[in-house]
């Protein structure tokens, strides 16, 4: 005991941490603690491990190396030898390794992402199997890795092994739970971002639906036949999106929650509800009746109001997932809802229920709006290059001066100012054209579209209110750009399916480790080495007793 107060005693700690990455080591530590003791109760809950913890316990203690260095060692019974944990070159492939003991887990194995009551169904039936062959080897390192794949990966864990401007590229010094060489199946390869395609078909239905019927385009005669045929197309992509992701949802949920906490793909969630509310507002007038219902705004606006107050008192209380440290371009579809809501409301006949909802989306972009502009350093998902995530700077406020349109009935210096700011952004992003040449393409692209399409409508709803050469001259500019980038990627979205076949590769961001595990050696943290030290000798004397 004289020996053990001195070594306690004497820990110094000599390693400076910055405040951002000991909070992220402090995630990863809990995290380690957690799946050590529950590596220790499976191990007491079986008699027939021997404990090799009897007599005396030496002075000098042994500790448990992270997979960082690729070694664990192993205590036996009077010698001890290190081993090194298999690798792949480029993932786990379906094994953990967090306790530095070596799984034999197969490769590939996807069912770390299938939902729990499937996979416990699947297991039931093999688990005769493998009692009557007595392979018993595994189960350990199995059971502690699914534990660990279902935990909730912290936002931090997201910036830290991703990259690119929409966080779905593995750094290349982290590794993954599945394997990059092979196709993976294609509900795991299906993103919650293929909603995009439904925003930009329906927000095309809207376009061209006011192309048709307003008095600032009227010299165009363009066929009311166009909005109906764009309105089909975009509820029949809807509803194939929505039945394939409702699979992914029955047979891979922990891949869902993964995405769900995606700092940049949670906003893709509501996606769908506006997609709704799109198809709404540009529905044919001979399917649509006059005036709409107020249940249909009730159906669509519940959902994504109450994933609102979840993302929103995320960002107010100033947790893991404050605003500061999860804000994106990709935030705004969080935002744009409102307005869209706030405009439908309006179709609706609820004026009051649609003045709440343009306030509380004008107070929230606003906030969003500053906290991008500023390049916080910790908003690493802004890229210094130009992106296609850029346009959704644009959707807020033209939808803004859309939906103020419709509540007071008249395009006024409120409107029009929401209107000039996102004319502003829109010319901005235009004169450096250059800067988005070069970037792969995307499914989420399609999400991007809507954007210039909403500015097309209020460039519309601006020149029936000011008259004149100019503003329709900016109407019809913006109306064929926006039409025209839609058809290119509706083009290359059929080329990339059914062509090239290389629309869907594997979903990497949703593959990544709950706690770093990185190739490369790091400077080893010598607090925390002492604290995990001492602690597992504490446990360890107040069980010798127990064991004697």
């Amino acid at each position: 005991m004289v020996k053990e107060r001195n070594i306690q005693n004497h820990f110094v700690d000599i390693h400076e941490a910055v405040p951002e990455e000991e909070e992220e080591e402090e995630e990863e530590h809990e995290v380690e603690k957690k799946q050590q003791a529950n590596h220790h109760n499976y191990k007491m809950s079986r008699p027939h491990v021997t404990n090799f913890r009897q007599g005396k316990r030496n002075a000098s203690f042994s500790r448990q190396v992270s997979l960082e260095t690729g070694v664990s060692k192993l205590n036996k019974a009077q010698n001890s030898e290190i081993k090194t944990l298999p690798r792949s070159g480029n993932s786990f492939g379906g094994f953990s390794s967090s306790h530095g003991v070596e799984i034999n887990g197969k490769k590939g194995d996807f069912n770390i992402f299938r939902t729990k009551s499937t996979l416990g169904k699947q297991n039931s039936f093999m688990l005769p199997l493998r009692k009557e062959s007595g392979v018993d080897k595994g189960e350990e390192g199995v059971g502690l890795l699914d534990e660990s794949v279902n935990k909730s990966v912290p936002a931090g864990r997201y910036f830290a092994a991703l990259t690119g401007p929409e966080l779905d590229q593995v750094k290349d010094t982290e590794d993954i739970l599945l394997p990059k060489d092979e196709t993976w199946p294609f509900l795991l390869r299906f993103p919650i971002g293929c909603f995009g395609m439904c925003l930009g078909l329906s927000s095309q239905a809207i376009l061209w639906h006011n192309l048709a019927i307003s008095p600032a385009t009227k010299f165009l005669h363009i066929p009311p036949y166009i909005n109906l045929v764009l309105w089909i197309l975009a509820l029949m992509v809807l509803v194939c999106v929505t039945i394939t992701y409702l699979l992914k949802c029955i047979f891979y949920f922990e891949a869902i929650r993964r995405e769900y906490f995606h700092p940049v793909r949670i906003n893709f969630f509501f996606a769908p509800w506006v997609v709704c509310m799109f198809l709404v507002i540009g529905a044919p007038p001979m399917l649509a009746e006059k005036p709409l219902h107020p249940g249909l705004w009730c159906a669509f606006m519940t959902p994504y109001f109450l994933l609102e107050l979840k993302i929103y008192g995320q960002w107010l209380s100033g947790g893991k997932r404050r605003l500061s440290k999860v804000a994106n371009p990709s935030s705004h579809l969080s935002i744009v809802g409102n307005f869209v809501g706030a405009l439908l409301a309006a179709k609706v006949g609820w004026m009051e229920a649609g003045k709440f909802l343009w306030a509380v989306g004008f107070a929230h972009y606003l906030v969003l709006f500053v906290t991008l502009y500023q390049r916080l350093p910790t908003s690493v998902a802004l890229p210094k290059e130009l992106h296609p995530v850029y346009s959704m700077f644009i959707a807020a406020p033209s939808s803004a001066s859309l939906a103020w349109e419709a509540i007071y009935g008249e395009f006024d210096g409120s409107a029009r100012t929401c209107y000039f700011i996102a004319l502003f952004l829109y010319i901005l992003l235009v004169v450096r054209l250059n800067f988005f040449i070069g970037f792969k393409f995307s499914v989420a692209w399609w999400s991007y579209t809507f954007s210039m399409t909403t500015i097309s409508v209020t460039a519309i709803k601006y020149a029936e209110y000011r008259p004149g050469v100019i503003s329709k001259g900016i109407a019809l500019t913006l109306s064929f750009l926006s039409s025209t980038m839609v058809f290119v990627l509706f083009v290359s979205t059929l080329l990339h399916a059914f062509v090239w076949q290389t629309l869907f590769p594997n979903d990497l961001a949703i593959a990544i480790t709950t706690i770093r595990h990185t190739r490369g050696k790091k400077p080893m943290n010598l607090k925390r080495w002492a604290k995990q030290s001492l602690v597992s000798i504490r446990k360890s004397d107040k069980q010798a007793p127990e064991n004697q």
